[in-house]
């Protein structure tokens, strides 16, 4: 395993676990997010030329799936509260408070960013009814058969255009994701506002996550054996200038509510897990590695596209130079995916007929052309990332050596698993909610801004999130 890389107190731009303090300038980061820009004007543009053209682009405002729609209900408001408070005060806060009251803290800010930024649509819009359309997940909770055999003719019933048939989130997603949404209804009661809460408040919490996990690992390097106790601190001295960039995400705009959101939080706590029992030894690190390839395995039926985030946990075992954590994970998934064949659902039958379905005459798969959506859903992520996190990722790019090896294996891991799912053809618009189990991991890239900017750029990360939810009438 590894040491500290430097001073866990950084001053003006350094970075912890670096020992330079001269870093790129600021003209680079505004060129990076002039690029960002043009990206998605292109792709708006062009977008309406498909339109025009008659080509089925599939969105009403590419390349997000929302509405052109101004709009602000009275609710709103306590978003430009939160907004400002986390401007002013979030990174002193960060910096100062106890490791975990500011992880508490982190997740209340986070909730109430989340939650008000739904308020600008008013609540019952921006949070009862957004789980409530014909396709998703609360139509088969209405006509849930029970578990047996809701899993036994689940695979089957993905593909086809039947009354029986699965609505389009359910039949796109392995088994779990709906069974979520029935137990929501058993515990909480049924309807669009428990299942659009408790998504939305469970989806606040990755932030948490992400912090957690580089506050364990940020302080690794190759070399020497760990001071786990420095490493620690250099950790969570990374975590610290990540955290108020985590808060302020503008990806919480489909976070509250879309059960992506949710999907994100529960990989993200896999992660965290992970790398609390991989730089741990005992038993005690066992039993967290087992829990997180638990909740590993959970995810992988929560979604399709988290098998393409296995990378993360990889990345984290090569970080820490053990491989039995890695293993003992591996234990975990497999008693997962072997109670859902058990109960008659098989991961990878499951994955043969979305695909089937996914091109099936009439779906959107088929429709939308993958010409235009494989770079445009570049665009569409970046507006859920916001400019922050293109300045912090050109500084991945242009200079690494100034980042700490952790934030890089994670950043690049998300990167890989982004490339796999815009590549595959799978994820045709929509991105700006499907990838947000990715993006959460990007944000970390913010850590490396520099310390005397921070402010700037997290309100430029405020300003689009309530741009986008006040302008635009998204779906989620």
């Amino acid at each position: 395993m590894s040491t500290v890389l430097g001073p866990t107190r950084p001053q003006d731009d350094e970075v912890p676990g670096t020992p330079e303090r001269r870093g790129p300038r600021l003209r680079g980061d505004l060129v990076a997010v002039a690029l960002g820009c043009a990206l998605v004007a292109a792709s708006a543009l062009y977008g309406w030329n498909r339109i025009d053209a008659g080509v089925p682009i599939l969105v009403g405002w590419p390349p997000v799936l929302a509405e052109w729609m101004p709009h602000f209900a009275r609710g709103g408001v306590a978003a430009v509260v939160v907004a400002v408070l986390v401007v002013t005060f979030g990174p002193t806060l960060a910096a100062r408070l106890r490791w975990g009251a500011l992880l508490a803290v982190t997740y209340l800010a986070a909730a109430a960013w989340t939650f008000s930024l739904a308020l600008i649509d008013g609540y019952q819009v921006g949070i009862v009814d957004r789980l409530t359309t014909p396709t998703e997940y609360l139509v088969e909770v209405d006509r849930y058969p029970g578990l047996v055999p809701f899993l036994t003719t689940f695979a089957d019933r993905i593909v086809g255009m039947t009354p029986d048939t699965l609505v389009t989130h359910s039949s796109g997603h392995p088994p779990l994701a709906t069974l979520v949404y029935v137990w929501i209804a058993d515990l909480f009661g049924v309807g669009g506002e428990p299942a659009g809460l408790v998504t939305l408040f469970v989806g606040a919490s990755a932030s948490v996550a992400v912090a957690v996990t580089i506050g364990a690992l940020g302080g690794l390097r190759w070399g020497s054996q760990s001071d786990l106790r420095s490493a620690s601190e250099a950790g969570r001295a990374i975590a610290r200038r990540y955290i108020p960039f985590g808060v302020l995400f503008p990806g919480a705009v489909w976070v509250g509510v879309s059960a992506d959101g949710l999907f994100a939080a529960v990989f993200a706590w896999a992660v965290a897990f992970f790398a609390l029992g991989a730089v741990r030894r005992g038993v005690g690190g066992s039993l967290l590695c087992l829990l997180a390839g638990l909740v590993f395995g959970a995810s992988l039926f929560l979604s399709y596209g988290l098998a393409a985030a296995g990378l993360l946990p990889v990345a984290v075992a090569v970080l820490v130079r053990r491989w039995w954590p890695l293993a003992v994970a591996a234990v975990g998934v497999l008693v997962v995916v072997g109670l859902f064949h058990l109960g008659g659902f098989f991961w990878f039958d499951g994955y043969t007929q979305v695909k089937l379905r996914y091109y099936q005459v009439g779906e959107y798969g088929l429709l939308r052309p993958y010409r235009y959506w494989v770079w445009a859903n570049l665009a569409a992520l970046l507006l859920a990332l916001g400019p922050a996190v293109v300045a912090g990722l050109r500084r991945t790019v242009w200079w690494p050596r100034r980042a700490p090896v952790a934030l890089l294996a994670l950043v690049a891991a998300a990167l890989v698993a982004i490339a796999v799912a815009d590549l595959s053809g799978l994820s045709k618009s929509e991105v700006e909610r499907i990838w947000l189990p990715f993006g959460t991991w990007l944000v970390l890239a913010c850590a490396l801004l520099p310390v005397r900017s921070a402010r700037w750029w997290l309100a430029a990360q405020a300003v689009l999130a309530l741009l986008v939810n006040s302008l635009l009438l998204t779906t989620w």
